[in-house]
């Protein structure tokens, strides 16, 4: 079968994964978030996903998600989704964001496997089905062991895509094979979610990516996507390499994107301010490291 929603993919195809401003004393920048959130519409993305992992998620109170959906909102109007994080590691909380994100006017929620306590597989796809339930949203499902301890299993995938609401998966599984197989054998819109899977899984059926590196070159990553679509496929994986040395040094350099992203968005003049303890800043040769290899990208 031919994936039907890498043809129509239900929030996009070019996805960052917003940093969530802060102002210099840690608390929530909304006007700064709003800024950043045009910037990055008006170069190249068609989704935000907020609250997630390089949004901090953990560290953001339940008002704060909901006047961050609320502020972006305002910010792109139609012309982006809006797509909110709400998953946390106790299912009635996570409903009860999705109910949250609904009201403060996102398109779609973000819900990753509950983590720490490590569910097994049947209670995993029962905490999926009650919070694709509790609300109205459609459902990105965020499928990331290396920080949550659980595989979300191709064969749960395979039963969770018969819920109406359950339309995709952000898949940070590293594994190929089981995401080719649920693309497949379902209508689910695979995300890569390593910016490094971006062309690569897009040239399999993908719907498209949900990147922290587009926080700082939206442009250069939407590009990969289109050269693609138009045919020019040796010119996309040029361009998918040339953006390697940014994405290693972004996602594999031994900080958490969001400290990383952030403070190359700080370098670059753009909103982003500090990260929230326990998290702390990048060092000043890790920033010079950073800015260097976007610039060699850009350039």
């Amino acid at each position: 079968m031919t994936n039907a929603a890498s043809l129509n993919p239900p929030f996009g195809r070019a996805l960052c994964a917003m940093v969530t401003p802060f102002t210099g004393s840690g608390a929530l920048d909304l006007d700064g978030a709003q800024r950043l959130a045009a910037w990055l519409v008006g170069h190249g993305c068609d989704g935000l996903v907020l609250s997630g992992t390089t949004g901090e998620s953990p560290t953001t109170s339940d008002a704060e998600k909901a006047e961050l959906v609320t502020a972006v909102r305002e910010a792109v109007g139609d012309r982006a989704s809006v797509v909110a994080g709400v998953g946390t590691s106790d299912t009635r909380h996570t409903a009860e964001l999705a109910r949250s994100a609904e009201k403060a006017g996102a398109d779609g929620v973000l819900v990753v496997s509950p983590y720490y306590s490590r569910p097994p597989q049947d209670a995993l796809e029962a905490h999926f089905l009650e919070v694709a339930d509790a609300c109205g949203l459609p459902v990105m499902l965020y499928d990331i062991p290396g920080r949550t301890g659980t595989r979300i299993e191709p064969e749960t995938l395979l039963r969770l895509a018969a819920h109406p609401r359950i339309v995709a998966v952000k898949d940070c599984s590293y594994d190929f094979l089981g995401a080719q197989k649920v693309l497949a054998r379902t209508e689910l819109a695979y995300y890569a979610g390593c910016d490094e899977h971006n062309l690569a899984l897009y040239a399999v059926g993908g719907a498209g990516y949900v990147s922290t590196v587009a926080n700082v070159v939206p442009e250069q990553l939407r590009a990969v996507l289109d050269l693609f679509d138009a045919g020019d496929t040796g010119a996309a994986t040029a361009l998918q390499q040339r953006a390697t040395e940014l994405i290693e040094l972004t996602m594999a350099a031994g900080l958490p994107g969001a400290v990383t992203a952030k403070a190359l968005l700080g370098d670059l003049g753009l909103p982003a301010g500090p990260v929230r303890p326990p998290l702390r800043p990048a060092g000043r040769e890790t920033v010079k490291g950073l800015r260097a290899a976007y610039e060699r990208l850009v350039g």
